[in-house]
């Protein structure tokens, strides 16, 4: 297996001849667990560590690496060229071509990064009990904010009936929502070819998802094989599954797929670009609008308020609307308190040990998410 194989492309290629020296490799992230760095330079997985200079210059989470990262490795201590034989440290990450993150749960001034350079999302939402469409637009914005692809995902299709099925698509289209949706069952095995058919050869994927859909099962059904642990479904048809970790595996197919942890709750940060892509419709109702301020209450020829009047734009929607770019309202203020708090303080830049913890837990928190 080639560093092509992992996705590397040109664009990648001539990053890293900038940034990586002599005598330094090229490999990508693929897990991290609890601190540990997991590489592959496309022969192997193999152990890299972070060095000081990563914690005295990372004001966020940001400036550390994530699963998908492409990043340049230094290599100590043994003169072989098997790089098993060294001690391997992360001098620098290449720039990120897509970036997927999402507001951290219970702090106001963080945001937690989830993975790099995905081409596709898949929005894995069981059909029977997990979907409504506020939730899918609020995974919609965080995804286009990435300028990601985004593919609706419909599992446990096998417990629904086909009409109640195509409500719900129906449902998907009356809020304005045209992103493509494949339907499957884990179970019978219904769709899973389609999902095979539709993950390309060194693109990267990753499945997005609340705990329980079905994100596990599908990920051994993808790898042939019962790699991701997978717990009894409940009567409700809810699964208890057991990922704890984000891994990016390379299928056997060719494409590669990002597995993470359920989603206890899905917070917005500042996201203008995504809410003007899933909210389209919106924004551009509003560009027909009598007064350019409108505010959308109680003007005369407000075109917001006539669609709502006409049954044109449903009230749900825009509720939605308003909630998520509230949300995001405040993120924005919150962040520029903490940035200003931040510049006032003249600590170390050193991070003794537990600080290193502490900031490694932004990377990669747990215990903020369910296992899925």
């Amino acid at each position: 297996m080639g560093l092509s194989e992992l996705g590397l492309d040109c664009w990648f290629e001539e990053h890293a001849q900038k940034l990586c020296g002599s005598g330094q490799s090229i490999a990508r992230v693929v897990a991290i667990d609890r601190g540990r760095i997991v590489v592959h330079d496309g022969a192997r997985e193999l152990s890299a560590e972070l060095l000081g200079k990563f914690f005295y210059a990372a004001e966020s989470a940001a400036r550390f690496p994530c699963v998908g990262d492409w990043v340049c490795l230094d290599h100590h201590g043994s003169e072989s060229d098997d790089p098993a034989s060294q001690f391997l440290s992360i001098h620098s990450i290449l720039p990120r071509r897509t970036l997927l993150k999402r507001k951290t749960v219970g702090y106001d001034e963080e945001f937690q990064i989830l993975a790099s350079n995905i081409d596709v999302a898949f929005i894995v939402m069981a059909c029977n009990y997990d979907f409504h469409v506020a939730k899918l637009e609020r995974f919609l914005v965080m995804i286009h904010e990435a300028h990601i692809r985004p593919v609706l995902l419909f599992t446990k299709t096998d417990l629904i009936a086909a009409d109640a099925l195509q409500q719900l698509i129906d449902n998907i289209r009356a809020a304005g929502i045209g992103i493509e949706i494949l339907c499957i069952s884990n179970s019978t095995g219904e769709g899973l070819d389609r999902v095979r058919r539709f993950i390309e050869a060194e693109k990267t994927y990753c499945l997005l998802g609340s705990s329980g859909v079905g994100k596990s099962t599908l990920m051994n059904r993808l790898i042939g094989e019962e790699t991701f642990a997978t717990q009894e479904v409940s009567e409700s048809g809810q699964g208890r599954h057991t990922t704890v970790r984000r891994h990016l595996i390379l299928l056997r197919q060719g494409g590669l797929v990002v597995d993470m942890p359920g989603m206890r709750e899905l917070a917005i940060s500042e996201v203008k670009e995504g809410i003007e892509e899933s909210f389209a419709d919106i924004i551009e109702l509003t560009q027909s609008c009598r007064f350019s301020n409108c505010t959308h209450h109680s003007e005369p020829g407000c075109a917001i308020l006539a669609a709502l009047k006409s049954g044109e734009l449903r009230s749900d929607h825009y509720k939605n609307y308003l909630k998520i770019q509230s949300e995001a309202r405040h993120h924005k203020k919150q962040t520029g308190y903490v940035e200003k708090r931040r510049k006032g303080k003249n600590a170390s830049r050193i991070a003794p040990s537990k600080t290193r913890q502490r900031k490694l837990r932004q990377i990669d928190p747990e215990q903020e998410e369910d296992a899925d």
